[in-house]
């Protein structure tokens, strides 16, 4: 993976002219990024090539998230027509990394991270677009543009929608005064810090909306297995000081999330597969499957558990993506 051609001169303008770049794994984005070192001092190169990336929304969080007293990177310079940041550069020691070697660690560091997302929820929402029905909606009709087509399903998608009109009424009802969600809050995504504090990546999509979304993001994680039992005790203890009404609500909110966001992550990886030729996400789909079958048991979801019966019964759901299909 080779720099792009302006970075050369994007450093030198900035004082890093003696630096020397490497590749840092990058996301499922356009993004890439770069290691920068010079002498002692290192930084991260993001390079966000326009038109299929911008930036300034990942600066924009960047600074509400500082300013709010929260662990984003320090942005050192921009370049916004070539779409190159340079970054503070939070190290290697992802949490995800970190509970691979050290799972007796997991309950106090997940305990952590709900800690802040709770102060992040006490906190002003930033000034960005609101998680409204339309987006949801686009999301989850994810599945049914990828998803279905790619498994050759005929299946009632107006049905869905409307399904789905329904269950997030309580969740956009809920949603007032709105917290700023990171959409993306999980533990490929958490950096740990010298410090002990966490540093926050991958918030460029951020929009204000409901409380669970991150929570759900976090414990219901695309790319690492949470055992039922932390999940458990992890939404406990948010909710813990919340009355048993609140807390039904919140749980009944919770799982409609959850599903509407694994719904949303399976469209999504049909499509880095079938379109971008990114096979690798398809390794996730058992994990996504397994997620979204355990919301659909809530109460609340058994309109949507029916349509899923009917539509994507059992037997389809693992069954693999044919590779040899085209975009919609």
């Amino acid at each position: 993976m080779k720099p792009p051609a302006a970075a050369a001169e994007f450093l030198h303008q900035h004082g890093w002219g003696d630096a020397q770049l490497s590749p840092v794994a990058g996301d499922a984005s356009f993004r890439r990024y770069f290691r920068v070192r010079e002498g002692d001092r290192r930084a991260i190169l993001m390079d966000a090539p326009p038109p299929h990336e911008d930036p300034r929304p990942f600066i924009h969080i960047a600074e509400y998230l500082k300013n709010s007293g929260f662990a984003a990177p320090e942005i050192f310079a921009r370049d916004l027509e070539s779409g190159l940041v340079l970054l503070e550069d939070f190290g290697d020691q992802r949490m995800r990394e970190h509970l691979d070697y050290h799972p007796e660690d997991e309950d106090a560091i997940y305990r952590q991270a709900v800690d802040l997302l709770r102060d992040l929820h006490k906190v002003p929402a930033a000034s960005i677009a609101p998680y409204d029905e339309a987006q949801y909606l686009r999301e989850a009709h994810l599945l049914t543009e990828w998803y279905c087509p790619a498994q050759q399903l005929d299946v009632d998608a107006d049905r869905f929608d409307a399904i789905w009109r329904t269950l997030l009424e309580p969740v956009i009802a809920a949603q007032h005064p709105p917290v700023t969600v990171m959409r993306d809050y999980h533990a490929e995504n958490i950096m740990l810090l010298e410090n002990g504090g966490f540093g926050l990546l991958d918030f460029q999509d951020a929009l204000v909306g409901h409380p669970g979304y991150d929570l759900v993001s976090m414990l219901q994680d695309a790319r690492r297995d949470v055992s039922d039992d932390v999940e458990e005790k992890m939404l406990a203890y948010y909710l813990s000081g919340h009355s048993q009404k609140e807390a039904e609500e919140f749980r009944s909110q919770y799982a409609i999330l959850g599903a509407q966001r694994n719904t949303k992550i399976i469209g999504i990886f049909t499509r880095l597969s079938v379109r971008d030729g990114k096979q690798r996400y398809l390794d996730f789909m058992p994990r996504m499957w397994r997620l979204l079958e355990k919301d659909l048991q809530h109460p609340a979801l058994a309109p949507m558990a029916h349509w899923f019966d009917e539509n994507i019964p059992e037997n389809v759901r693992h069954r693999p993506i044919p590779m040899a299909k085209t975009a919609p």
